[in-house]
């Protein structure tokens, strides 16, 4: 049986030291259904440079003994506001007052061990700390009839719902990336839950 020894919240150099490794989780947790996404190093040390930017980011590592298997990431909603400003628009809800709580990716044997929760715990309470009102994140919106769909696949509806979470309507924010069957990017609807907390 796979063993979580310790969840912890990593910031500062902690954060920084665990980038590359959250990247590499990124690529093969993200491959499986929902996102399907065909991911790659470079990208993904762009991508997370934003984490190392923002001193009010947060990385909660989840271990197997010294090896990161799991990891959580969150930051301001506002240092995302290239990204959702569109999306918010409209909703009344105010970028500034939202921590945005972003992947929580966790390699498949881990899973169904209260890592999760966890994940959420430590990113609700470091926003709680730095002074935000409400926490956000987003997931993809797929077809429910898309020919990679697996039979078994379960829904977090409503491990997010237990958390309190609601979706936001009508807050829809789009990404591009390349999926796994697909021979370039393209756009995908992302909606986006929040709570107070």
């Amino acid at each position: 049986m796979a063993e979580v020894t310790e969840v912890r919240a990593l910031t500062g150099a902690a954060l920084d030291a665990a980038l590359d490794d959250v990247a590499r989780l990124r690529i093969a947790v993200f491959r499986a259904w929902p996102y399907l996404y065909d991911g790659d190093l470079d990208y993904e040390r762009d991508y997370l440079q934003a984490y190392r930017n923002s001193e009010r980011a947060i990385v909660v590592g989840a271990f197997d003994g010294e090896r990161l298997i799991g990891a959580a990431t969150g930051m301001p909603l506002a240092d995302h506001a290239d990204d959702f400003a569109a999306a918010f628009a409209g909703s009344g809800v105010a970028l500034s007052e939202v921590f945005y709580c972003a992947e929580s990716v966790l390699l498949p044997e881990y899973r169904g061990y209260g890592v999760g929760h966890r994940f959420f715990d430590l990113r609700e309470g470091h926003a709680r700390a730095l002074g935000f009102a409400k926490c956000a994140f987003c997931g993809v919106q797929r077809p429910a009839d898309h020919p990679l769909k697996p039979d078994n696949y379960r829904p977090l509806d409503a491990f997010w719902c237990a958390r309190g979470y609601k979706k936001l309507p009508g807050v829809v924010a789009h990404f591009g990336w390349k999926d796994l069957d697909q021979d370039h990017e393209t756009d995908k609807p992302l909606q986006f839950w929040i709570r107070d907390i």
